[in-house]
């Protein structure tokens, strides 16, 4: 590897993903666990990365915002079986500022940010007529106005203290490298398949 920086060598992966045509090449697995321990994992999207961390966004009120609340380290995991790559990221959790999620909020289409004051995310829909109720309500608040964020949505960084990169191989002698963070830098080491 020519980059031993791990977020420059996933950035390349992703854009290798993307321009691939790979279908949500920023889909990844959000692994969580609540204050006893319980994990649960589900699909969110990635918006974002830099040298800070990776970042999604959700509302507040979500299960997985309610674990991250009660046990702040999640793992990541990307994959993208046709490339044969997968990268695994392990870290502490930190909610972004204001700002930052103001300004992602801003960049969302008009529905996406309609949905997110419409949707009581991860709470019980007694039907789907209730959803489009909300929606309607929320649209006709917001005619002709530009659509703020909720107070109850924003997003949430994981700080990586450890990165793995797995590389697919011929006859499962995959290739596997690890990053652990140590001060502001980072150490390598190679893992057997």
């Amino acid at each position: 590897m020519e980059d031993l920086h791990p977020i420059a060598h996933f950035e390349r992966l992703l854009a290798g993903a993307i321009d691939a045509g790979l279908p949500l090449p920023n889909a990844v697995a959000l692994a969580t666990a609540d204050q006893d321990g319980r994990p649960s994992v589900r699909m969110v999207l990635l918006k974002g990365v830099d040298d800070r961390g990776f970042v999604f966004y959700t509302n507040l009120e979500s299960r997985k915002a309610h674990e991250l609340q009660a046990n702040p380290f999640a793992a990541l995991c990307f994959h993208w079986a046709t490339l044969e790559e997968q990268v695994r990221v392990e870290g502490r959790i930190e909610q972004v500022d204001d700002e930052e999620a103001d300004a992602y909020f801003r960049s969302r289409p008009r529905g996406s940010q309609i949905g997110a004051w419409a949707s009581k995310q991860s709470s019980k829909l007694d039907s789907r007529e209730e959803l489009v109720g909300a929606v309607a309500e929320v649209e006709h608040r917001f005619e002709g106005k530009e659509v703020t964020r909720p107070p109850f949505w924003s997003g949430f960084r994981i700080v990586p203290d450890r990165i793995e990169f797995w590389s697919g191989k011929a006859d499962r002698l995959h290739d596997r490298l690890i990053f652990l963070r140590e001060g502001e830098g980072w150490r390598t080491e190679w893992l057997y398949p």
